[in-house]
């Protein structure tokens, strides 16, 4: 995965077009949400793309949590503030603030340990859909928007007992969902284990919208479209 692929530096700032997004979504990350597609009209910037970057520019430190405060549009130049304080501001040009990240313990540079992290985090969340939350949601038996489906990321974190370890992977530990209304609050937790050991964990929470009642035969006609999505770009 070359990352630079998926966003440009322009005068100073990060800038990822819609076409760059989609692309991340779709092929690293087997991420076939709509909010993703390039011409979508509510078009966001995946929050996994937006972790990759902060990795690859400033490293991984053991300590991470990130907080996605609004979703990145469509050609929006994008701000990193200075990270030797412990504490970053993701914002755009009239300041608006798009993600806030405090780090903690040492810190990695290891651009090999960081791709293989993020490929595991975002292979992981590519499965996330029709694994996890379609189970979860019909458990509560609640299923989402099939015509706008909206879940997005809140917040995530990393604590790792060390940076000493190569190629990690990535299981899911728990996942839940509390549900009020027509809000679901998601929390996936997760382990990362390296040649056999815990090397640590991590959770991200995330949010969904306009739920209802559940309808089984919708549900399964969003997930085959959904599956048809990923058969037809896979080719």
């Amino acid at each position: 995965m070359r990352l630079d692929n998926y966003y440009s530096q322009v005068e100073g700032k990060t800038l990822i077009s819609p076409q760059q997004a989609s692309d991340f979504a779709k092929s690293v990350a087997g991420d076939f949400n709509p909010l993703h597609d390039a011409d979508s009209k509510r078009f966001c910037v995946p929050g996994d793309l937006l972790f990759a970057i902060i990795l690859a520019k400033y490293g991984l430190s053991q300590k991470m949590r990130i907080s996605f405060l609004g979703m990145v549009g469509k050609n929006v130049p994008l701000d990193f503030s200075d990270t030797s304080s412990g504490e970053q501001r993701i914002v755009d040009a009239n300041g608006k603030e798009y993600l806030s990240v405090k780090r903690e313990g040492s810190v990695t540079t290891n651009e090999t340990l960081i791709r293989d992290l993020v490929c595991r985090y975002v292979e992981f969340s590519g499965h996330t859909f029709t694994d996890i939350l379609i189970p979860l949601m019909s458990e509560n038996n609640v299923m989402a928007n099939p015509d706008r489906p909206l879940i997005i990321y809140q917040s995530m974190s990393i604590d790792l007992n060390n940076l000493d370890f190569a190629k990690p992977e990535l299981e899911l530990s728990n996942a839940s969902l509390s549900v009020s209304g027509r809000r679901g609050d998601i929390l996936l937790e997760f382990r990362l284990t390296a040649s056999g050991e815990v090397v640590g964990s991590g959770e991200k929470k995330m949010i969904i919208s306009g739920l209802r009642e559940l309808d089984g035969d919708v549900v399964q006609r969003t997930v085959d479209s959904y599956n048809r999505l990923k058969e037809e770009f896979s080719g």
